[in-house]
């Protein structure tokens, strides 16, 4: 696809900023730019900086795309064998490393490392090198290159045999798991993984407990010290203030605020209801089941506010091609439905579970939430967490999880929760709702200042000055 040789700067990830749609009647293709983090950071960088995006092509458009020579400037998408991409994708980088680090393995039957994991490792093995491959065939003498994430985890190592030359960095969007979790892992495999990372100059993570489990896993697996030098830096990325605000004025999100409120309706006496919000996809770290538990038991446990509060879910479908996910989103709303049938009455509905994505509503969302609830397993960041103080019209409270990592920069201000705790999350939510107004907006204040102290530009630029330092 289009790139530009010896490029200066680059970037390495799963999912680039293009994707495309092929229409089957008619061969045509659309392509369709996404967002997130690393679209918007590569905005600060100077046009004339000849940087490149080598990503992978995810689907079947993608693949057209690349067959046919489309592309964007900048851009170039690697057709990795359709079978080499779903080992490495799903069979490690989502199905073995993203559980190993959110902690999530059943232990008594899993994980179980045999001769499928082998073949699997194989193709992870062969992912990565193909960006090892391309990121050397693209940069410049000397350029900078930043591989994003667990899916990447041997690319440092394989580009830097490659092209010592190159300034790299490697950057984790994902909690790293402690010591005793990590070492489930085969022990070549867990040497394998660190020591990749480690062929980066600088290893970098959303959190300085994420920063601190990796080193001490390199000095429990490789022993101590960090063998190559790799310096080790936290870059906490933040909500983009400028846009978020903007984009929830506009007048789409201005008519789902208006269906919203419809749905929410009014307590008796004509009152507003409260909201308590929470907008997730259907991760199985986000804890979403025991969020509505929680819910439920707010209403056991103060019966005053039936009728009067209302559980705005929004969860979103993620990796439906597994299994265990589609169980997951299942139970979500089998338990979504219960406590409607148990406490909904002809004018009120406990749980507004909406199960298809859409950011417009989302954002209608977060402006009427009263209460946002974030409670994940464990999580890298959470973006949810800092996005809603900053869009909410009338302040929120934030509830929040100990181990989401924004939990290291917003805990002050939040209501802070285990997130296995059912009963002490339904207490906090009974505290959030009761919260006077004066605190509550002083708090949303903090909270959003908090949140928006390392914006995705800066988050990107931080990481390309921190690679220049080392």
């Amino acid at each position: 696809m289009a790139s530009t040789p010896g490029a200066q700067i680059l970037v390495a990830s799963n999912r680039g900023p293009v994707s495309y749609t092929l229409d089957v009647a008619t061969g045509d293709l659309t392509a369709k730019r996404g967002g997130g983090g690393l679209v918007s950071g590569l905005s600060a960088i100077d046009p004339d900086a000849g940087a490149v995006w080598v990503c992978s092509a995810l689907g079947a458009g993608d693949r057209e795309a690349v067959r046919q020579g489309v592309g964007e400037p900048g851009v170039r998408m690697l057709d990795i064998p359709a079978d080499v991409h779903h080992d490495a994708y799903n069979g490690i980088a989502n199905s073995t490393l993203w559980f190993l680090h959110h902690m999530l393995y059943q232990t008594p039957l899993e994980p179980s490392f045999g001769a499928e994991f082998r073949a699997r490792w194989a193709a992870y093995e062969s992912y990565n090198r193909s960006f090892a491959e391309a990121l050397a065939e693209e940069a410049a003498d000397g350029a900078a290159v930043l591989i994003q994430d667990y899916h990447l985890a041997l690319a440092p190592r394989m580009l830097r045999e490659l092209r010592p030359d190159l300034r790299i960095g490697h950057f984790s969007h994902t909690p790293w798991a402690p010591v005793d979790y990590f070492r489930l892992l085969p022990d070549d495999i867990a040497a394998q993984l660190l020591s990749g990372i480690l062929g980066a100059d600088r290893a970098a993570f959303l959190t300085r407990r994420w920063a601190d489990a990796f080193t001490e896993c390199c000095h429990a697996v490789l022993g101590p010290g960090i063998p190559s030098g790799t310096r080790i830096g936290v870059h906490g990325l933040g909500a983009d203030a400028d846009f978020l605000r903007a984009r929830a004025h506009e007048a789409d999100v201005d008519e789902r605020m208006a269906a919203l409120r419809e749905q929410i309706g009014t307590a008796p006496g004509g009152t507003p209801r409260r909201t308590i919000v929470r907008v997730d996809r259907t991760e199985l770290s986000k804890n979403i089941v025991r969020g509505l538990l929680a819910y439920r038991q707010l209403l056991d446990d103060q019966p005053s506010w039936r009728g009067r509060v209302v559980n705005v879910a929004f969860a979103y479908p993620s990796r439906q091609d597994l299994a265990v996910y589609r169980e997951y989103t299942a139970e979500v709303q089998r338990v979504a439905h219960e406590i409607n049938e148990q406490y909904g009455t002809p004018g009120w509905t406990p749980v507004l579970l909406h199960v298809k994505d859409d950011f417009a509503r989302s954002l209608a969302a977060y402006r009427l939430a009263d209460v946002a609830l974030v409670n994940p397993i464990r999580d890298g960041m959470n973006l949810v967490a800092k996005e809603m103080p900053v869009v909410s019209d009338e302040g929120c409270v934030l509830v929040l999880s100990r181990e989401a990592g924004a939990y290291e920069e917003l805990s002050d201000d939040a209501i802070v929760v285990n997130p296995y705790d059912v009963s002490g999350t339904a207490a906090a939510l009974h505290q959030a709702l009761s919260m006077p107004a004066d605190e509550r907006a002083e708090r949303t204040k903090r909270l959003a200042a908090a949140g928006t102290a390392l914006p995705p530009t800066q988050w990107f630029l931080d990481q390309l000055r921190g690679l220049e330092s080392a």
